[in-house]
């Protein structure tokens, strides 16, 4: 399983709970992969926080999400995500992803693809108040952004 992609301690106990029920050998196993050193909730972090970051394109609140539902320990996700976003900064590859989906996007612009763009850009992880500033920023978005008040935005932000 190691061998596939890295696991989380707790992900793997679950893993070999589901496979091996109730199996002797199962704690075992992962105090040994942890004196090994296969099994280290700090490199998974690590290493799945910067892979989200600079090949997924993710925002930091998604980031915390995925490493959240893999069962890493609290206390190595917030560091882990600091470290993603050291080199580039979320704001810099919100840009990278909001280039992008301009490109693909059909003007003229209206009020429901604009709302689309930006909930897109949400769920991807980013901040709202980030979101907000970048398609402001945009000239070609400039005339839909004055007719829509995109504070409205920032309320769903605050559910995640």
């Amino acid at each position: 399983m190691l061998a596939r992609r890295p696991y989380s301690v707790a992900e793997l106990k679950q893993a070999l709970e589901k496979i091996f029920p109730a199996h002797p050998a199962n704690p075992e196993a992962i105090v040994r992969l942890r004196e090994l050193g296969y099994l280290d909730d700090k490199k998974v972090a690590d290493q799945v926080a910067y892979s989200l970051a600079h090949n997924r394109a993710y925002g930091p609140h998604r980031v915390r999400r995925e490493l959240k539902s893999k069962l890493v320990d609290y206390k190595h996700i917030e560091p882990a995500i600091e470290a993603a976003y050291e080199e580039t900064d979320a704001r810099q590859v919100l840009e990278q992803v909001l280039e992008r989906k301009l490109r693909t996007l059909k003007l003229p612009v209206t009020r429901q693809k604009l709302a689309s763009l930006c909930q897109s850009l949400m769920r991807r992880g980013f901040n709202s108040g980030d979101i907000i500033k970048a398609v402001h920023a945009r000239p070609e978005l400039k005339p839909v952004t004055e007719k829509v008040n995109l504070s409205e935005l920032e309320s769903s932000d605050e559910t995640d």
